[in-house]
């Protein structure tokens, strides 16, 4: 049933974002829209008392998975955007307090929003580095991915904390 929901979800954002960004590659565009926004409504969600907190020792606490999607949007963004591969100083290393990492996520975000500005049907498939394996577009969708695996760790989480997470709120009217 839910994995029905889901797909419900992001076909339901993909028409949205089909209707708003004409072209190819709005249908990939939605999807990431989607996912960084419930990432970032998480944030919201997620109290002070609660940034550190950690289902089991081993695994990220809230606060170090939104670290993590951040680094991660430079990551993969990053080559499509600057034509090689990026680096910088990693937020999940660096920061930890919840007002810098939802910062620092925001930047990341809006850093990708970028790259997505600069894709077009010509160059989507191109490959982000000369010699590159992957397709920008592929780099891009890859980040979609990566940045709902993560997201799935937040929804769980916020389930074991009582927290109903932003993409099971009722829709409003």
């Amino acid at each position: 049933m839910r994995i029905l929901q889901t797909s419900v979800l992001l076909a339901a954002a993909s028409f949205s974002a089909l209707a708003q960004t004409p072209g190819p590659l709005a249908a990939s565009i939605g999807v990431f829209n989607n996912v960084k926004n419930n990432v970032l409504r998480s944030a919201d969600k997620v109290s002070d008392e609660l940034w550190n907190y950690k289902p089991t020792p081993e695994i990220r606490s809230f606060g170090e998975l939104f670290a993590h999607i951040a680094d991660g949007q430079y990551e993969f963004c990053g080559p499509v955007k600057e034509g090689k591969p990026t680096t910088m100083d990693t937020v999940e290393k660096t920061t930890k307090a919840k007002a810098a990492v939802v910062a620092k996520l925001k930047e990341a975000f809006a850093y990708c929003d970028a790259t997505w500005a600069m894709l077009t049907p010509e160059n989507a498939l191109q490959p982000p580095v000369p010699g590159g394996r992957m397709t920008r577009i592929g780099s891009m969708d890859f980040n979609t991915a990566h940045t709902f695996e993560h997201y799935g760790n937040l929804v769980t989480y916020m389930r074991l904390k009582g927290i109903v997470p932003p993409s099971s709120e009722p829709q409003k009217k």
